[in-house]
This record gives C-alpha cells, sequence and structure tokens, in this order.
C-alpha cells in the first residue's frame, strides 16, 4: 500500500476542492492534477509540503523525464511531462498564499516546476492525427452487418456520429427526448448531457447522405414502437446479458445509460477494423467532417454555422484544431 502523508492530503483535498468550485474545472482535470501532484510526493517519499525545497524539484524533473509509461512502456511523452510539471507548478503557487505555508513557499518557487524551453515546443507541437475520409467511412457503414439488435445499435450510431460529429461522452449520455426527427437535430442539453465544458448545443443532421439519416431514423423508430422506449430512455443503450444454453446472450436493451463512452469507441472501431481499416475513433469523425464541410460550405457564414453546429462558439478553433494547413499546401495556395 502506498504512503500517506495526512497532512498533505487535508491541503490537496482543500486545494481539488478550489480547483473544482472556484476555478469550475471539471472533474477530468481535477482528476489529471491530483494524479500530477501525487507523482512529486511520491518522488520525495511523501515528505510534507511544509518542508519544499527546490532541490526537490530538480530531482523530480530528473526522475520524470526517465520514467515509463504503464500503458506503453515506454518514456512518458513530453505532453505528459509537460501536463504534470504545470499541474505541480499551480499547486505550489496556491500553496504559497495559505496559512501555514507562506513562511516555507515563495511564489516564484513555483517557476522551478516549469519545463525546458525545448522540451516545451515538443509538448506543445501539434500532429497531424489519422481520420478517415468520408469514402472509408461509407465502406466501413456499407459493411456493418444488421442482424441483430446490437448490431443495428451500432450502424445507427455510426450513421448518427457521421450526421452530428458529436463528441462520443455526448453521445453515450443522450435520451430519445434529445432527438428531433421533425426538424432533423440533436438538443444537446448540458443538464443532462455530458458535453464538453457543459456546453449546450443544438446539432442539426448534415447533409451527408440520405443512407445515414435512414439507418438511423430505422434505429429511433425502432426504439420507440418495438422496444417501448420513452423519452428519458437512452439513445444508444447497452445490452441485456443473459445465459442462455450454457453461454451468455444478449435478451434486450437496458434503459439505463452507459457509465462512460468505452464502448461506443469500441463498437467504431470494430466497424472499420471489420472493414480492414484503420481503428478510427469517434472522435475522427469531426475532423472527417470539418474537411469535407471546407468544401461543403464555401462561404464564412455557412462555415460559421457549421462550426457553431459542432458546438464550437468560434470558428477559429474549428480552422485551427480540425482544419490545419500543411508547409506544402501553403505554398499551393499561395502561388496559386
Amino acid at each position: 500500500m502506498r504512503k500517506i502523508n495526512e497532512e498533505n492530503e487535508r491541503i490537496k483535498r482543500r486545494y481539488l476542492q478550489y480547483l473544482k468550485t472556484a476555478n469550475r474545472k471539471d472533474a477530468n482535470t481535477v482528476h489529471k492534477a491530483a494524479e500530477g501532484i501525487l507523482r512529486f510526493e511520491a518522488s520525495t517519499n511523501f515528505l510534507s509540503f511544509k518542508r519544499f525545497h527546490i532541490e526537490q524539484v530538480i530531482k523530480f524533473q530528473d526522475r520524470i523525464k526517465s520514467e515509463t509509461s504503464k500503458t506503453t512502456c515506454k518514456q512518458l511523452s513530453k505532453s505528459t511531462i509537460s501536463a504534470v510539471l504545470a499541474a505541480n507548478k499551480a499547486f505550489f503557487f496556491w500553496l504559497a498564499g495559505q496559512d501555514g505555508y507562506k513562511s516555507r513557499i515563495r511564489y516564484s518557487d513555483a517557476d522551478y516546476f516549469n519545463m525546458d524551453a525545448k522540451g516545451q515546443r515538443v509538448a506543445s507541437t501539434t500532429r497531424e492525427t489519422p481520420y478517415p475520409s468520408m469514402e472509408m467511412a461509407r465502406h466501413a457503414f456499407n459493411y456493418m452487418p444488421e442482424g441483430s439488435v446490437i448490431e443495428r445499435r451500432n450502424k445507427a450510431l455510426f450513421a448518427f456520429l457521421m450526421l452530428t460529429g458529436a463528441r462520443d461522452g455526448a453521445t453515450a449520455s443522450l435520451r430519445l427526448k434529445h432527438i428531433n426527427m421533425i426538424d432533423g437535430y440533436v438538443y444537446q442539453d448540458a443538464r443532462e448531457v455530458k458535453t464538453k465544458n457543459s456546453k449546450t448545443i443544438t446539432t442539426y443532421f448534415l447533409p451527408v447522405g440520405a443512407d445515414y439519416l435512414t439507418c438511423f431514423e430505422g434505429w429511433v423508430d425502432y426504439l420507440k414502437r418495438d422496444a417501448l422506449f420513452g423519452p428519458d430512455d437512452p439513445l444508444f443503450p447497452p445490452p441485456v446479458v443473459k445465459p442462455f444454453d450454457g453461454e451468455f446472450k444478449v435478451a434486450g436493451l437496458k434503459r439505463t445509460h452507459y457509465r462512460n463512452a468505452n464502448a461506443i469507441r469500441a463498437a467504431i472501431k470494430q466497424a472499420f477494423t471489420s472493414a480492414d481499416l484503420p481503428p478510427f475513433t469517434p472522435h475522427a469523425f469531426r475532423k472527417t467532417l470539418v474537411k469535407w464541410a471546407d468544401t461543403f460550405y464555401p462561404t464564412r457564414e455557412a462555415f460559421k454555422a457549421f462550426s457553431q453546429n459542432i458546438g464550437h462558439s468560434n470558428v477559429v478553433t474549428t480552422i485551427s484544431a480540425y482544419c490545419p494547413v500543411s508547409l506544402e499546401r501553403q505554398a499551393e495556395l499561395i502561388r496559386g
């Protein structure tokens, strides 16, 4: 069992509560901050933060650069190291203003958690992330079976992501009442849907193909008429699994939501791998759709409407995050 310093735990709890309530950080951000602080605390053998010294930070910097990831078994990436150091910098800057720590920690001490300039440039470098083309997505969609209720659900899920570009976390928490098939949109109500930054979004179905819309309409109709699902029931419910003839089989659909988006990610990855394509994630669809929209919506007003449709308040976010211009394309456009 790992060691615990009770005094440290109390002040960490206060800080994490500060992040959550005063800084309005979401649960994932708070959790990552806690993990980063714990890394530093472990490197000091759980000494009291009141015994803080800059030599501890110097040793921690050297130690974390040689640590390996439990997931990849490789050295920690520069971005991971940067995030851990930033979490500790923010914590000790806050700690310098707290009673009992003011005389032991200065605000400038937090600067020792800064990453070197070279490593920071590497950590913040934007990398090209793979995404499926519209043709690849359609091929994977057409290849998906529809024999069982779960196969129908997964195909409708694929269609929904292509129609909306919704994030997987929000998709997992959607209810039937959030879908308006008459006017063709999904209302991502932040009070009930796990949207990014708790933002309420109205997303109209994109004109990417009648087959996607037909598939999704059929699924919504099945839930309402055959499964007798009501407005508060999940749009993409998990299966009910029961033993039958010595093996477990799907015996229906639950009326509860998935706790996270893991099942949704797995279903989409399986759709692509079954079609002999790379295992793209649901989030990759957003880049696919932005690339498509860049041509389909040529005017600034139209593209702004699309940007708003996928949940971005600023069109710059859409362009910079999902539609970067390569150096080769930059040269081609300028010379052209």
